[in-house]
C-alpha cells in the first residue's frame, strides 16, 4: 500500500508570497494535481498545531459524553445541518448500509447583517463543554480563509479572474464536521467506516485524522492510503467544482476503511471542512471548460438545488 508521498504537496505561502513566479508555480502545480488525482497536501494553511490539538481534544470529550447527553443535541428537522447526528444515519450514495460513524456540524457564522443569515440554522451550543464551540468557531473561520485562497489559485488555473469565487463563497453554506468512528466490536457485515464516495461541495479541507484509514482512488483504479503529514492539511476537489469545471478538475473517489483487526478497539476521529458556496451560486459548466473535445456534461443547476438533491441521496434529507 502506498502512502502520502503520492499526493502532491504545495505550500500556500508560495501563493501568498507576493512573488509572481512563486505564485504562478503554485497555481500550476495545484491545477495539475487536481486534474490528475484531485487531492493535495497543503503546508502553511494558517491553522496552528495548537488549535488543531485543542479542537481534537474537545471533540473527543464531546463524543465520550453519555448517549442521552449527546441525544439532546440531535435537532429534529435540521437534516443534520447543525449539532449532532447519531450513529449510522448517513450512508454513501447508492448504498443503504449506514456508515460506522457519528458526527457534529458547525455551520456558518454570519456576523455582518447579511440577510442570508435567516436561511441558516443557528449553531448548537454544548453546555457541558464551553470550549467546544469556541475552538470550533476559530478552526471553522481559519479553514474557510485557507479555502478562499485555494479557490483563488484554482480560479487563476481555470483562466478566470483571481477573485471569481470570493462573493460566491462569502457567508457560504460551509460545514466543519468532527467525526467519530467508534471502536469496531463485532465483524461488520458490509459496513465500513465510510463507504467510497465523492464529496458534494466545492473543496474539502481535512485536518490530520487521528488514525489511518483514508484511501483515494487514483487514475489506475488503485486505492492509495492518505495520512496527513505533520503541519499539513489535505485538500480535495468536490463534485460541485467538478461540475462547474465540466470534469476538468476531478472529484476523487475516496473511502475510510476499517482498520486491521488488532486496531478494532481504537476510535478514529476526523475533522473535514466542507467548503460550500451560497445557495444561489450557479454550477453551470464554465465556458472556459467546454470545447469540442469536452462537450458540456451537466445540466444547469444552482448550488442550493444540487445540495438538496445530494442530501436526499445520502439519507440526511427526506
Amino acid at each position: 500500500m502506498n502512502s502520502t508521498p503520492n499526493i502532491p504537496s504545495v505550500n500556500l505561502n508560495d501563493f501568498l508570497s507576493g512573488n509572481a513566479e512563486r505564485k504562478a508555480a503554485f497555481v500550476q502545480k495545484l491545477g495539475q494535481a487536481y486534474e490528475e488525482i484531485g487531492f493535495v497536501a497543503v503546508k502553511n494553511h494558517g491553522l496552528t498545531d495548537e488549535q488543531s490539538a485543542q479542537l481534537y481534544n474537545q471533540v473527543q470529550h464531546f463524543f465520550s459524553l453519555p448517549a442521552e447527553v449527546k441525544a439532546k443535541y440531535e435537532i429534529e428537522g435540521l437534516a443534520g445541518q447543525r449539532g449532532y447526528t447519531s450513529f449510522g444515519k448517513e450512508h454513501a450514495k447508492g448504498r443503504n448500509t449506514g456508515d460506522l460513524k457519528e458526527f457534529w456540524h458547525f455551520g456558518q457564522y454570519v456576523e455582518d447583517g447579511d440577510p442570508i443569515e435567516s436561511k441558516y440554522p443557528e449553531n448548537v451550543m454544548v453546555n457541558e463543554l464551553p470550549q467546544f464551540n469556541e475552538i470550533g468557531k476559530i478552526v471553522y473561520q481559519t479553514l474557510e480563509k485557507a479555502g478562499k485562497n485555494m479557490l483563488r489559485a484554482i480560479a487563476l488555473y481555470l483562466g478566470l479572474d483571481e477573485f471569481y469565487f470570493d462573493d460566491k463563497i462569502y457567508n457560504g453554506n460551509s460545514i466543519l464536521r468532527p467525526i467519530h468512528y467508534p471502536p469496531i466490536t463485532s465483524e461488520p457485515k458490509d459496513a465500513v467506516r465510510a463507504a467510497e464516495h465523492e464529496d458534494i461541495n466545492l473543496i474539502t479541507l481535512l485536518m490530520g485524522a487521528s488514525a489511518e484509514g483514508l484511501e483515494v482512488l487514483n487514475k489506475k483504479q488503485e486505492w492509495i492510503a492518505v495520512t496527513a503529514l505533520p503541519e499539513q492539511i489535505v485538500v480535495n476537489v468536490g463534485d460541485m467544482l467538478q461540475r462547474l469545471t465540466n470534469n476538468k478538475l476531478r472529484s476523487t473517489t475516496h473511502r475510510v476503511v476499517n482498520p486491521p483487526k488488532e486496531k478494532w478497539g481504537e476510535s478514529r476521529f476526523s475533522i473535514p471542512f466542507f467548503l460550500h458556496p451560497r445557495s444561489e451560486m450557479r454550477l453551470d459548466c464554465l465556458e472556459e471548460c467546454i470545447d469540442e473535445n469536452h462537450p458540456k456534461a451537466y445540466e444547469d443547476i444552482s448550488g442550493g438545488e444540487y445540495l438538496d438533491e445530494r442530501l436526499a441521496e445520502i439519507g440526511l434529507k427526506k
